[in-house]
């Protein structure tokens, strides 16, 4: 199977490296609007230069579509009109009220995923497996900041990944209450599902970049690290001493066996293998607008509760100067 990467930027030269180095592809030709860009990825992985979308289009079976998420929508039909199979990068589309209407353009004989690509780190399975009944879940996002970044905000950028792990999780479905605050750069949301806390953080202001899971059970403790790949469950065998006038717990600490592997290469030979087959990528459209659909939820009731602040502010200085 023939296949194509449009854009070229920083997630669109990773695509087209990890097709390069999948068996399962043929050629691998790649577009941008900027020609030079093009050409040079297209030399770091060799791969082939397409002169315009439709010069791609005719050469391959599937596509990656990784242009700024305000673009998506535009090239993705484009896809859809070629017959080309597509894998969107995330956030799907800028707004859900945008990706609604491009999937119902879309035929259903195209399979079309979208790359929350986090959701395939392996150590996402491994701690599936573990989970029986959570009482607590916490999950944080943390960057420096980014010269990449150009628009939007914290939560279609990086926390976006995490709702799409906690929403497509047999755990946790059904209504939830949420409270949340934060800025365009940082961002904590808590969603209560029954009584059960799940916290997410997402920063692009942090000293330390920082992509850890950590899930209480009544009778363990999951610490899980997306970077490393590590995953580590901390069980009470129910001893205590008494040292220095101090309570010392001692834990059994089991380190799981992960099979470690580049969650991009799983996304892509994944994606080629569905277009081929014709079968449903793991990562729907379906999926990808619901989790939109969430961080706009987010935002909302961010920056309501920052109008708020602002006001009760202003009301305070106002009685101030009486």
């Amino acid at each position: 199977m023939d296949v194509g990467v449009i854009g070229t930027g920083v997630m669109g030269k990773n695509h087209a490296r990890v097709y390069s180095e999948l068996k399962s592809v043929g050629d691998v030709i790649v577009y941008d609007i900027n020609t030079e860009a093009a050409s040079d990825i297209a030399k770091k992985t060799g791969t082939n230069v397409a002169g315009s979308l439709d010069d791609l289009f005719r050469q391959v079976d599937a596509v990656s579509i990784c242009v700024p998420t305000e673009y998506h929508y535009e090239t993705a039909l484009k896809a859809a009109a070629a017959g080309v199979h597509m894998l969107i990068e995330k956030p799907v589309c800028l707004t859900s009220a945008e990706a609604t209407a491009l999937c119902e353009k879309i035929p259903d004989e195209l399979v079309v995923g979208v790359g929350h690509i986090e959701r395939l780190n392996p150590i996402v399975e491994e701690i599936r497996r573990i989970v029986k009944d959570p009482i607590y879940v916490e999950i944080k996002r943390h960057n420096p900041a980014s010269m990449r970044i150009t628009g939007g905000s914290v939560v279609e950028d990086l926390m976006i990944h995490d709702i799409d792990i906690i929403f497509n999780n047999c755990c946790f479905r059904g209504a939830y209450n949420l409270s949340c605050s934060g800025n365009n750069d940082i961002c904590g949301a808590l969603f209560d599902f029954e009584k059960v806390p799940v916290y997410l953080s997402a920063s692009r202001k942090a000293s330390k970049k920082i992509r850890m899971i950590y899930i209480e059970e009544e009778d363990f403790t999951i610490e899980g690290d997306f970077m490393t790949q590590e995953v580590f469950v901390h069980r009470k065998p129910e001893r205590y001493t008494h040292e220095s006038e101090r309570y010392v717990q001692e834990n059994v600490i089991e380190k799981v066996m992960v099979n470690k592997i580049e969650p991009l290469k799983m996304e892509l030979s994944t994606f080629v293998q569905c277009a081929k087959e014709g079968r449903e990528f793991p990562i729907t459209p379906a999926q990808a607008i619901r989790n939109v659909q969430i961080c706009e939820e987010i935002k909302q009731k961010c920056a309501r509760k920052s109008e708020i602040q602002q006001d009760s502010r202003q009301c305070i200085e106002t009685e101030g100067s009486l």
